[in-house]
């Protein structure tokens, strides 16, 4: 999608991510939108496994995300998502990676208990609803 829609649906994302997380918490990575990096986890590489050459590769995208200073990295795919978890499991990278969905879901007060897995202590219990004990 990162080449093929182009910086059109670049703006559209980052319109939606910025009406989420608000103005004050959106940091671009640099370079951005069409001209971005590849996560390396995508095209079934993912699933291939050359776990190491897919470290290696993906330790681009890595060095990208360190860069912002960024407690979160946003995926909007399952692939982007895995890769980029996983490259800050196996490195370190001091980053929490989220779904947009899961952004989503959480800033309209509908992300349930159970699909939190990926959020960082600062956002585990915002707005959380317990069906059988909240009214």
């Amino acid at each position: 999608m990162r080449k093929s829609f182009g910086d059109p649906v670049a703006e559209d994302l980052r319109f939606v991510v910025r009406s989420v997380v608000g103005e004050d918490n959106f940091i671009d990575m640099q370079p951005n939108r069409s001209n971005n990096y590849c996560c390396g986890g995508g095209g079934g590489y993912l699933q291939s496994g050359y776990t190491e050459a897919r470290h290696q590769y993906g330790q681009l995208k890595l060095n990208q995300i360190q860069a912002t200073g960024a407690g979160y990295c946003i995926a909007p795919c399952h692939n982007c998502h895995a890769q980029i978890h996983d490259l800050s499991d196996h490195f370190d990278g001091g980053y929490h990676t989220v779904h947009l969905w899961t952004l989503i879901c959480l800033s309209m007060g509908i992300l349930g208990p159970k699909e939190r897995e990926y959020l960082g202590d600062d956002l585990k219990d915002v707005d959380v609803f317990h069906p059988e004990t909240d009214e």
